[in-house]
């Protein structure tokens, strides 16, 4: 085939388009077989390229969408990107600094809500009234809603800083409404009625969370290690989430929590079952120590309440007991906000202000 082309030539079965670029040479396959018509087409589409260029209205990615050059010069990638893609590939960067629990949250909204709802459409066509319409279905609470919307939040934060977005429709949709469930603390004769169903290792459990506030992981997470009865005192190190044991969230949750009678008489009882194990706390039922916190509220708490004859309140209610007491006591509330890992007592006010003596 004697029929030249400039910047066209054929190449086994494909035609290569050969133009400069922002300084740059190019050369793209068009894989459909050279003849007379085909390398003629070819040539007026390096013209059309070429006037784009000049005019400065060339973008790479529609006349070579599966070009790496596309994803470099392209000045509307985000049409060629998924939704779906895009929460992928954010995913796989976020594992590599997040906790397994952390993560677990992710992938539950991404592949139970995001990729089902908007994975189809691309980073450009997904609009405010696709989110809107979206949640007109749900029936979902709105703190639920907004831990969904966070991975789509973020996809598009940095699809709008990488400049693949011209504007991120995420910005136009607020933050749903929570309300701060009140603390329902327990009162001084409910925990005796409840302390009172359970026996052993059951009972030592829940009279030390009363009475020191911990949260259930870190509970679960206390080992004897950590225990220092001499001086009244343990130390709050790791926690158990997702049955694996890890460091706490926060600096804050890292702490020292001084031990009170009731708290070290629960350790005293306690010693007779597990001192010669590594973790303080055990299920009776396995002779394991604990691995998550839903075995003890169906097998332990919910039981126990009934029996009391008290309304069902979750086993955090436990620490809120904790708070409330302490600072009807008068105790400082920057030692209890230090007892209970916050890292200030801003949260203490905020939550328990009404437990705080006004003298």
């Amino acid at each position: 085939m004697n029929i030249k082309h400039s910047g066209v030539r054929s190449r086994g079965n494909s035609i290569l388009l050969d133009f400069t670029y922002q300084g740059e040479r190019c050369r793209e396959t068009l894989r459909i077989k050279p003849t007379k018509t085909t390398l003629k087409e070819a040539s007026r589409k390096r013209e059309a390229i070429l006037f784009e260029i000049a005019m400065g209205t060339f973008d790479y990615l529609n006349h070579f969408p599966a070009s790496a050059k596309a994803k470099k010069y392209s000045k509307q990638l985000g049409q060629s990107i998924t939704i779906e893609q895009a929460l992928k590939d954010w995913l796989k960067k976020t594992e590599r600094h997040c906790q397994l629990s952390t993560i677990r949250g992710y992938n539950s909204a991404v592949y139970h809500h995001l990729i089902p709802t908007f994975g189809h459409l691309k980073l450009t066509e997904l609009a405010v009234s696709h989110i809107e319409d979206w949640l007109d279905t749900l029936s979902i609470s709105n703190k639920r809603i907004n831990n969904v919307l966070s991975p789509l939040r973020l996809v598009f934060k940095d699809a709008y800083f990488d400049q693949l977005i011209d504007k991120n429709p995420l910005d136009r949709v607020r933050f749903l409404p929570v309300e701060q469930r009140e603390p329902n603390p327990f009162t001084q004769h409910e925990i005796i009625r409840v302390l009172d169903q359970l026996q052993g290792q059951a009972r030592n459990l829940f009279q030390f969370a009363f009475y020191t506030g911990l949260r259930t992981s870190e509970l679960i997470g206390l080992r004897w290690e950590d225990i220092d009865l001499p001086n009244n005192r343990f130390y709050v190190r790791v926690v158990i989430v997702g049955r694996r044991e890890k460091t706490t969230k926060t600096v804050s949750g890292r702490r020292t929590v001084e031990l009170n009678t009731q708290a070290i008489e629960a350790l005293n009882n306690q010693q007779s079952f597990t001192e010669d194990s590594h973790r303080v706390f055990h299920d009776d039922k396995t002779g394991q120590a604990w691995q998550c916190d839903q075995a003890i509220r169906k097998r332990l708490w919910i039981p126990a309440l009934k029996a009391a004859g008290l309304d069902y309140r979750n086993p955090y209610q436990t620490r809120h007991t904790f708070a409330s007491m302490m600072l009807s006591q008068g105790k400082n509330p920057l030692w209890v906000a230090e007892q209970m890992g916050h890292k200030d007592w801003g949260m203490i006010r905020k939550v328990y202000g009404r437990w705080i003596p006004n003298n």
